[in-house]
């Protein structure tokens, strides 16, 4: 099942600033999309796209609160999914393919046979012109997605099983078991090696040099990518954890950690005191058994608070003025003074030119 929760957003100070104000996270709504437990997740400014081992992935539109539709075109299990912006889609699976998808229509463009095992990970360049992925023929392959083709594949002595570009895009590292190779673009060549204690579950880039990295154990560890020096590590929940993403905010770094002990947590990480173990901004208990996450953002309503925060300086700025000229006695008026009306730039609807596997369903909220 698929389970949506909304966290508010981060407190201001009476500056403006910045400030750890503990998050509130409250259950949005949860869906039975699949018929098997979900193996993959990934999200755009509109979507969530989620893949099963019931080999369907499943589209929700954010905006509207419904499923979209299915896309059936896999024959397996569905490990892997990513988003390019709000135009393609890739996906991978255990059949071998690499589908890319155009998500105007939700129509599959190519269907690459990528790997001779399973596609276990795939990962898209900045640019949108590169694609990396791994499988279990010990390969790491690269994809021109420009022309659709492959343009080059390297062998690998083990398979991996996570590979993923820095957000420059300037490296990439991939994961075989306990260990993470970090390879340089220009070269290709690896650079550096981390190694844990357990096998490695997930990871993400904080920066371009600082990778968390979580394994099959309850501890957060944060590296240096270029010296592979463990900079901090933290215990973030009390079984294993499954997936961690990252995401920036108003110049906060926070970490979303997933565990199988069934809570979300939200952290957040001071690049400053790096030394220092992130502090807890919030958690729920999902009372479920949790296998993948991402992080959704509401842009709409971003992009109104923002709006509504700059209207509120602007009237208390207007206010302090009007006060001042009060003091001094003048009065005065502006014919060219026009009230400006808070418009938003609402999308043409689109009608759907090629019917979707599947018809649309209400999301049911929780109770």
């Amino acid at each position: 099942r698929v389970c949506v929760a909304a966290c508010s957003s981060l407190a201001l100070d009476t500056c403006g600033h910045a400030r750890i104000s503990a998050w509130a996270v409250v259950p949005d709504f949860t869906h039975h999309a699949h018929t098997a437990s979900l193996s993959a997740i990934a999200v755009n400014s509109r979507y969530v796209v989620t893949g099963s081992k019931d080999e369907t992935i499943h589209i929700y539109d954010m905006r509207k609160k419904v499923e979209h539709g299915a896309l059936l075109q896999h024959n397996g299990t569905v490990t892997c999914l990513e988003f390019y912006g709000t135009s393609h889609l890739l996906s991978g699976a255990e059949d071998g393919l690499i589908c890319i998808w155009n998500t105007k229509r939700w129509e599959c463009l190519k269907s690459i046979k990528a790997h001779k095992g399973h596609v276990t990970s795939l990962s898209i360049h900045p640019s949108g012109k590169l694609a990396l992925s791994v499988g279990t023929d010990k390969t790491l392959r690269t994809w021109n997605l420009v022309e659709g083709r492959s343009a080059f594949i390297k062998n690998l002595k083990q398979n991996a099983h996570i590979i993923k570009w820095s957000p420059s895009g300037e490296k990439y590292v991939t994961v075989i078991t306990n260990k993470v190779d970090v390879y340089k673009l220009d070269t290709a060549s690896i650079t550096g090696t981390i190694t844990t204690e357990r096998r490695i579950s997930s990871l993400t880039f904080i920066t371009d040099t600082i990778l968390a990295v979580a394994g099959d154990d309850e501890i957060i560890r944060l590296f240096n990518c270029d010296s592979q020096k463990c900079l901090c590590e933290f215990k973030a929940h009390e079984n294993r954890i499954k997936d961690i993403y990252s995401f920036e905010r108003e110049g906060q770094h926070v970490v979303v950690t997933a565990s199988s002990d069934g809570y979300i947590k939200m952290w957040n990480l001071d690049l400053n005191k790096i030394k220092d173990a992130p502090t807890l901004l919030g958690e729920v208990d999902t009372k479920a058994r949790l296998t993948c996450l991402a992080v959704w953002f509401d842009q709409a309503s971003e992009t109104k608070e923002k709006s509504d925060k700059a209207a509120t300086a602007s009237q208390a700025n207007e206010e302090d003025k009007s006060l001042l000229v009060r003091k001094k006695k003048v009065c005065w008026t502006d014919k060219n003074d026009k009230k400006v009306k808070d418009g938003k730039n609402i999308p043409e609807k689109r009608k759907l030119e090629t019917p979707l596997k599947k018809k649309k369903k209400k999301l049911k909220n929780s109770e």
